[in-house]
């Protein structure tokens, strides 16, 4: 299939199976908002629900101390709750 025929859903899973990607970087990919990026990846993950693939998440991370032990995996949290620094990496989302 052409990729100018492919819906930005399509291209975003088609990359998520090839390489794990933070919202932001799907955002920046694709030109669309990070808040759309989550959608996209959340109706994806929806739709991977009948096939035998599954979207992984890499949980956020703590720059700083390590620390990836964050209540919400999904969301890039302000800072860290154990050391309180805002270097705090997205998480990361794959198809596999």
């Amino acid at each position: 299939m052409r990729e100018a025929s492919r819906t930005t859903r399509q291209r975003i899973a088609d990359r998520l199976r090839d390489e794990p990607m933070a919202a932001g970087t799907i955002a920046r990919t694709f030109e669309i908002r990070t808040n759309t990026a989550l959608t996209h990846v959340e109706h994806i993950a929806k739709s991977l629900d009948s096939t035998d693939e599954q979207l992984l998440v890499a949980p956020p991370e703590c720059e700083r101390c390590g620390f990836t032990d964050f209540d919400d995996l999904t969301n890039r949290p302000s800072r860290c709750p154990e050391c309180k620094a805002e270097s705090v990496a997205e998480p990361a989302y794959r198809i596999g």
